[in-house]
């Protein structure tokens, strides 16, 4: 193998293919990254950590010599952002070693061969989904937080993509929050799929980095899925299991509905958390009375009050946050003014736009004294 191709275009390719490989995998071939240089003058870059595989072609680079080799992630990666901004020049020699050149550099390091490297290949298509790019990144952004971190909490590490006729719905909950981002959307037929929210930020990184507006076309069986966008490929192993059925979960009806700046509330929860940190569960207290909200939190250094003027309709109420949780949610939305939903200070809050149906946050309380 050897071939002729840009510092950039190869660095930046590495970035968005390195985010598939882990350090925690005891298969040494998992460590690196496949590079494939083709007859007809392409780059092919791929890693694999078996549930997440990225493949990455560059197109347009001068291959003197077809062929495949396994280099080290970190230090070809390394290597590569180091060096100037021009063409480099790297060959692969008999005895697996890869020669990398520039004007002024010339590293040797060790390759794998690549045989028993991973095939990431083509998935068998049960269905076939076309998303706006911009779309799936702001749903992706306003629900995977919202996703368990916790492991062993199984399903909820994941979030649910629903496909309905009529609507693309994106779920995460992890037991305390929930998320329901909806968006209008003419589908064929309804499928769903859950992915690790874990995947769901790394592809999120990879399409900030992509400047196309090309759609990401979602190519869908029943335990992979295959993300295609400008020259990139991505497999996602699906999680398999039943999802929690969270239409059941959130409230029917309210006896408080507060509308009220979502800037407003953000700055004064933002000014309360600083107390709420030093107490315990993050604790914020709402007091909703008339058409004022006063937000309160008290630790052992000290105390706070800010007075939110909003627009209630039904009963008083008072109810206690553990602050991060609407924080979480107040940060992911741009509407100037948002509704907060109650039905007393121990049943859950939800969070929903004045109009339409865009989203619906569900905050479990924290019981107050």
């Amino acid at each position: 193998m050897k071939f002729i191709c840009s510092q950039q275009s190869l660095s930046k390719a590495l970035s968005t293919v390195s985010k598939a490989v882990t350090s925690r995998t005891t298969i040494p071939i998992l460590k690196g990254i496949l590079l494939n240089a083709t007859a007809d003058g392409k780059l092919v870059l791929s890693a694999s950590d078996l549930d997440l595989s990225i493949e990455k072609t560059i197109p347009d680079v001068n291959v003197i010599e077809e062929g495949s080799l396994v280099a080290s992630s970190k230090l070809f990666t390394d290597i590569i952002r180091k060096l100037p901004n021009e063409d480099i020049s790297i060959e692969q020699k008999e005895d697996k070693t890869l020669i990398v050149k520039t004007s002024i550099s010339e590293f040797t390091i060790l390759g794998i061969s690549s045989d028993e490297f991973p095939q990431i290949g083509e998935i068998e298509e049960q269905d076939k989904i076309v998303l706006n790019k911009e779309l799936f990144k702001e749903m992706i952004r306003k629900s995977s937080f919202a996703a368990s971190i916790d492991e062993s909490k199984g399903i909820i590490v994941g979030v649910l993509l629903e496909f309905t006729e009529e609507y693309i719905n994106m779920v995460a909950l992890d037991g305390f929050r929930m998320a329901v981002i909806r968006e209008e959307m003419k589908n064929s037929k309804s499928n769903k799929m859950i992915i690790s929210s874990k995947i769901l930020n790394e592809v999120n990184k990879i399409l900030a980095d992509i400047e196309s507006d090309e759609d990401v076309t979602i190519i869908l069986n029943n335990k992979k899925a295959m993300l295609q966008f400008e020259n990139i490929k991505i497999v996602i192993r699906l999680l398999e299991g039943e999802f929690i059925k969270y239409k059941d979960i959130l409230p029917k009806e309210s006896n408080c509905k507060v509308t009220v700046s979502r800037n407003l509330l953000h700055e004064s929860m933002d000014r309360a958390s600083i107390l709420s940190r030093e107490g315990k569960n993050n604790l914020i207290r709402f007091s909703i009375t008339g058409n004022l909200l006063t937000i309160t939190s008290r630790s052992e250094e000290g105390n706070v009050k800010e007075e939110i003027p909003i627009d209630k309709t039904g009963d008083d109420i008072e109810i206690g946050f553990n602050s991060k949780y609407v924080l979480d949610v107040l940060k992911v939305l741009d509407d100037e003014h948002i509704v907060m939903e109650m039905v007393s200070g121990i049943k859950p809050c939800v969070i929903k736009p004045v109009d339409g149906s865009a989203f619906e946050y569900l905050v479990l309380p924290v019981r107050i004294s």
